[in-house]
């Protein structure tokens, strides 16, 4: 394992990568290549910066009322290295940590290597973006083959339980329609 992360980005504060205010940590590297991916700057692992495992961890803490999530590019392309970071944060601070990964979960779970961050993850948003599927209704992801998956009760069921926040879901739908409502009257 390298000490070095590649990251492109840390957003702080963003609210559009999981629920509440979160500090995003942005991989560099992704194999996946997605057609239509709203980050293909992400793609080549030497776009990114190096960064320390501690200091990410700092950037983490900094961030007191903030929660986590790791995107890209792809996290799982480090996985090594983010298992790391993410086992420092669960053990450091407690917070919650979501990760997007072109990977699905039952390829994840089969990988020896790749399975072993998923303890640490709350969520984890798998698949590739698909442009053909794309749905900009949906929360926290691009298109719709896209799931948010509760790691926790997955790896205690030994099967897929999507994640389900009904308050959160119910308050984008009410943006929605506030929105709709207001352009419709605007125009």
């Amino acid at each position: 394992m390298n000490n070095n992360i590649s990251i492109l980005d840390i957003i702080h504060d963003t609210t559009v990568d999981g629920p509440g205010f979160r500090t995003a940590i942005y991989a560099a590297g992704c194999t996946h290549l997605c057609k239509g991916c709203h980050n293909s700057h992400s793609w080549n692992i030497d776009n990114g910066k190096g960064y320390s495992i501690d200091s990410l961890l700092e950037e983490v803490k900094e961030a007191e009322f903030a929660n986590v999530t790791f995107t890209g590019g792809d996290p799982f392309m480090q996985v090594e290295e983010f298992t790391e970071l993410a086992r420092r944060i669960k053990s450091e601070t407690g917070k919650d940590i979501w990760c997007y990964t072109g990977y699905i979960y039952e390829q994840i779970i089969r990988s020896e290597r790749l399975s072993r961050i998923l303890p640490y993850i709350d969520v984890l948003v798998d698949g590739r973006y698909v442009e053909s599927l794309k749905d900009e209704s949906l929360i926290f992801r691009g298109s719709s083959n896209q799931r948010l998956i509760d790691v926790e009760k997955s790896l205690k069921s030994a099967t897929v339980v999507i994640w389900n926040n009904r308050r959160i879901e119910l308050s984008h739908i009410h943006m929605q329609n506030k929105f709709s409502t207001t352009s419709h009257i605007a125009i």
